[in-house]
């Protein structure tokens, strides 16, 4: 039906005939002359309907933004004065001499020239998908998915798929379910991830595997997750963290080479320990450069304790950030960074305003004033380095509260202060994490998932101080987004079974759940390591995108559905009976 895409004709084709397939875009009409911009998926191109073709100009007449159209016509110069060089084919335009319509549009819900409400977006998803910018991604997406594939080839890597409809394992999130009609009363799950799959590939002896997959939690979402996400799964044997995070190093920056033209260095690395002090986070944005200042050691008399009203059977933290040239910050403004910590649970913000260049009482601004003798206070602007015309923000708190608020309000005052460096890439792989977290009710959890290895400790030390644990684990972390998280595994059934143990899973559960890879750990399980990269984030990152959804080609509201197909939707009486179940009606 064509013999051209619209975006793909150039000066090259002057004085050609083509054929063209696509949309009307907009339409202009000037008595004598009729300009339609007609649109493909490659782009647009200025198309001419002129009277004296009466007939095709009639039938242009009728045209409509969004009509389904077919052209016929000339490549021609456009005029030096009507070039429009903001467009790949601004040099040329099409003389019309055939008009064919093939359907016609309503008027659309959606306007490609302003904002859309996002539901309506995802409603007419169909519609918006036909607006550039989400194209634009879909074709960057379509390019690192190739990258990808042609680098692990080149790496000796196989492409190996792994179920979807599989066992319910704990792994974290809330697995979604898939009722089995051939086993009334026994279910599927979706894969959180193909972590034990991969793993028993290397078991097998694949060597080295990867896979581009969809995964799926049912958890609460937010602007960088969705219930279903993509994933670049990577599993290799006989190869150590350093090995893999070099690997691993070397695909992001193929990726970023090829597709934003930007060449990275070696990425750094940094503790969880030291990503926690310094920054109140184990995802990092280092564009930003404002540190977490500690000055709990300066802040220990009792004279703080009471002051900042800590509890001292908690374990608490003092600390602070040094804001430049911040002094200049109305109260008004510091009231609104003072209640928006209060998001994080901490109980006030205070800030000492540096005002003059010399050490003294008389040299500073601050609610706090009155506990800040001269000593405390040269000892506060050393460690901070402030200096004059600086601002300092401290809360003193439980030390989870203080990393939390310090931490968000560093992102903050970045965004609001033009201090983070917006237009730059810092990547930093985090490792060193804790292998075990504890909860308010003294429950162990495995930081990542109990399938990681754990750095430099024997079975019984395992066992002995389980809080001692250090995971052979490692984040990578792009401009504060985690874009992939990994470790080395455990392959050791024992030390398998420790850990099973240590976490409070049950002999008979750990037996239930994860039996086979119990079992085939048995049989001569080879080192093994692996990481999953976020393919929809990097597609985020890549193409600059706020949120998620503008990378997905079908993607959920934050509430788990999907308004274009009204999902997740009811089912019939007939088809649940068959599969044995019964809906509980005001279960909440």
């Amino acid at each position: 039906m064509r013999t051209k895409y619209c975006g793909k004709i150039r000066i090259i084709h002057l004085n050609k005939i083509v054929k063209l397939c696509g949309w009307v875009h907009k339409i202009r009409n000037f008595g004598q002359f009729i300009f339609v911009d007609m649109r493909d998926y490659t782009g647009l191109i200025q198309v001419i309907f002129e009277l004296k073709n009466n007939i095709v100009f009639k039938k242009a007449l009728n045209l409509r933004n969004e009509f389904c159209i077919q052209i016929t016509g000339t490549v021609q110069k456009r005029e030096e004065k009507n070039k429009n060089f903001k467009i790949s084919t601004g040099e040329i335009e099409i003389l019309a001499s055939v008009l064919n319509i093939l359907n016609t549009s309503q008027a659309l819900p959606l306007n490609y020239t302003n904002n859309n409400h996002d539901d309506s977006r995802l409603k007419y998803r169909y519609l918006d998908l036909r607006s550039f910018n989400i194209l634009d991604n879909l074709k960057i997406r379509n390019k690192i998915t190739y990258l990808i594939r042609n680098f692990m080839m080149k790496k000796n890597f196989l492409d190996i798929e792994t179920p979807i409809l599989t066992k319910s394992t704990p792994e974290g999130a809330r697995d979604y379910l898939v009722p089995s009609r051939n086993h009334p009363g026994k279910f599927y799950a979706l894969p959180q991830s193909p972590q034990l799959f991969k793993q028993i590939l290397m078991i097998a002896g694949i060597d080295r595997y990867y896979q581009i997959v969809k995964c799926f939690r049912d958890e609460d979402l937010r602007s960088d997750r969705q219930p279903e996400f993509t994933q670049i799964d990577i599993e290799v044997s006989f190869m150590n963290a350093k090995k893999i995070r070099n690997l691993v190093e070397k695909l992001i920056k193929k990726l970023w080479s090829k597709i934003v033209n930007f060449n990275f260095k070696k990425f750094p690395e940094m503790s969880f320990h030291e990503s926690m002090k310094k920054y109140g986070t184990d995802k990092p944005d280092l564009r930003n450069p404002i540190e977490i200042i500690d000055i709990s050691n300066i802040c220990k008399d009792q004279k703080f304790i009471f002051f900042f009203n800590l509890n001292t059977t908690k374990n608490n933290r003092i600390a602070l950030l040094c804001i430049p040239q911040g002094a200049d910050l109305s109260r008004k403004k510091i009231d609104i960074y003072t209640q928006y910590v209060k998001k994080f649970n901490s109980k006030r913000l205070f800030y000492i305003k540096i005002i003059e260049n010399y050490i003294g009482c008389k040299s500073v601004y601050s609610p706090m004033k009155q506990i800040l003798d001269e000593t405390t206070l040269r000892k506060i602007i050393e460690k901070s380095k402030a200096k004059n015309g600086d601002i300092l923000f401290l809360v003193a708190d439980e030390e989870h509260i203080v990393n939390k608020s310090l931490g968000m309000l560093r992102l903050k005052l970045g965004s609001d202060l033009d201090i983070t460096q917006k237009n730059s890439w810092k990547p930093v792989w985090i490792v060193d994490f804790p292998m075990f977290s504890k909860d308010i009710k003294g429950n162990i959890s495995s930081v990542h998932h109990p399938f990681t290895a754990i750095k430099k400790m024997d079975i019984k030390k395992l066992k002995s101080s389980p809080n001692t644990a250090i995971s052979d684990s490692y984040d990578l972390v792009i401009n504060g987004y985690e874009i992939g998280g990994g470790s080395v595994r455990i392959n050791d059934v024992n030390i398998q079974k420790t850990v099973f143990d240590i976490i409070g899973i049950k002999k008979s559960i750990q037996n239930k759940k994860f039996g086979f890879l119990i079992e085939a750990l048995k049989y001569g399980a080879p080192p093994h390591a692996g990481i999953a990269l976020g393919l929809d984030r990097i597609v985020m990152l890549l193409t600059h995108s706020e949120n998620i959804r503008d990378v997905i080609a079908f993607p959920k509201t934050t509430s788990a559905t999907c308004l274009m197909t009204d999902s997740p939707s009811t089912i019939n009486n007939v088809l649940l009976q068959e599969l044995g179940i019964k809906i509980l009606k005001n279960r909440y």
